[in-house]
């Protein structure tokens, strides 16, 4: 009481005229309430030193293991217009089966015969390389020819060149001895005519050996005149040796012109049967990329552009395939401070959503509700939201995940770490420290995901 009045109220009422005063004044309530609390310090105490498994605690979705069992984008790889649908929201498509025909928007292409077309410009320039080709060849072979009319006609000149040389060393050989009879004859004629004068000859031997003298030195004469044509001959006989040699150069230089050029026209045309070829196969490809097929087995999970008559551009998403076959897994992410704890195949316990679960983390084995996992990868690149990314498949000696989670519906794990007493991870949490670093016996090497 407050006793804010002077008068007292307990001089003048007894409680224990009361029955209930007197059942309150008679009892001995705090004997219990020593007893419990006695039951809890020692309770508490037990609980203190109980082990405790520190942990830590992240959030993430359900994905897939490997990249190509996760939700397909299907997009075209060119511009183009939707014609036409062959599935539904919800059907089941096997990998070829076409989803969708789109028709051409670019005006390049809307030749409805543009692959005929092109195949027959290939026929043609395939029978120009057979034109050039038969040209090289008859080149060739003319080339041949006149290399071997040039080795037979230089011959022939050198022949009548060397015969001419042969000529002149005749001549000048016959040279010499018509001017040795005419010495002889001029020495025959001196001594007659001083015979005669000494009377010793008549005039008739003298006119003889003068007659003889002239007919010498007219003979002389006439093989020298025969000396000169014959030096005029080889001097012809080599000019046309050259003459024939530069000609025939020439008219072989003229036909590998030719040749070359026919070549050079070939090699074109091969270039621009290259260039066709290529085109034909672009355009038969771009003609099939008018089917868009599925890449694989799955569902039709959602339609993203679905009005006919509606226009795209090139790598826009038109639908999304969610593959048949996946193996799960869950991509969870961990604070920057926590990467380090984190290894490869440590244990992870997770909780889905939709699946009801009763968890105490330090104590897995009375929690109920979370499937088993490990860690496979570790992100070494921090994510957009600040932390690292670490992706966890099904522990194949825990229970096996529910059928019936999605990929992308959330699910909440917990990292198991170093075994403590609960007063110890009281004391921990209280000064904000970070949960002991450890290293497991059989940790490889992380990776990247």
């Amino acid at each position: 009481m407050l006793n804010i009045s002077k008068e007292s109220v307990h001089k003048k009422i007894t409680l224990t005229d009361y029955k209930s005063g007197i059942h309150i004044s008679n009892g001995n309530y705090y004997h219990w309430f020593n007893r419990l609390s006695i039951i809890f310090l020692v309770m508490l105490s037990i609980i203190l030193f109980l082990p405790w498994t520190q942990n830590i605690t992240g959030s993430g979705n359900v994905t897939t293991l490997t990249p190509g069992q996760r939700p397909q984008i299907v997009q075209s790889a060119i511009p183009g217009r939707i014609e036409q649908w062959y599935v539904n929201e919800g059907d089941y498509v096997k990998s070829g089966d076409t989803i969708l025909r789109i028709s051409e928007i670019k005006s390049d292409y809307f030749d409805d015969k543009l692959i005929e077309r092109t195949a027959s410009q290939i026929q043609s320039k395939n029978a120009s390389i057979i034109a050039y080709r038969s040209k090289i060849e008859a080149l060739n072979d003319q080339i041949n020819a006149l290399k071997q009319a040039q080795i037979l006609t230089i011959e022939q000149a050198r022949n009548s060149y060397l015969q001419a040389k042969y000529t002149v060393i005749s001549d000048s050989t016959d040279l010499l001895a018509a001017d040795w009879n005419r010495s002889i004859a001029k020495k025959q004629y001196n001594r007659i005519e001083t015979l005669q004068k000494e009377g010793l000859k008549s005039v008739k031997d003298v006119e003889e050996r003068q007659l003889q003298l002239q007919a010498t030195s007219a003979r002389y004469i006439t093989i020298q005149n025969k000396l000169l044509e014959s030096k005029n001959k080889v001097i012809n006989a080599k000019l046309e040796l050259s003459r024939l040699n530069a000609s025939y150069l020439d008219k072989i230089a003229k036909s590998q012109s030719d040749l070359f050029s026919a070549e050079s026209a070939l090699n074109n045309a091969e270039i621009e049967i290259s260039k066709l070829e290529n085109s034909l196969a672009n355009f038969s490809k771009r003609y099939a990329l008018q089917y868009i097929t599925a890449a694989q087995n799955g569902y039709i999970n959602k339609v993203l552009k679905g009005a006919i008559g509606e226009t795209f551009k090139e790598g826009e998403n038109l639908v999304r395939v969610m593959p048949a076959q996946y193996q799960q897994a869950v991509e969870t992410y961990v604070r920057p401070l926590d990467l380090p704890l984190i290894h490869i195949g440590e244990k992870v316990r997770v909780q889905f959503d939709g699946w009801p679960a009763i968890v105490f983390n330090g104590w897995e084995s009375v929690s109920y509700g979370t499937y088993g996992a490990k860690v496979v990868a570790i992100e070494n690149y921090i994510s957009d939201n600040g932390m690292y990314r670490v992706l966890l498949a099904p522990d194949a000696n825990d229970h096996t995940w529910p059928t019936g989670i999605r990929v992308g519906s959330g699910a909440k794990t917990i990292a198991l770490l170093n075994d403590v007493p609960i007063w110890y991870e009281l004391w921990r949490q209280l000064n904000g420290f970070p949960p002991n670093f450890y290293t497991p016996k059989n940790n490889s090497v992380d990776s990247s995901q």
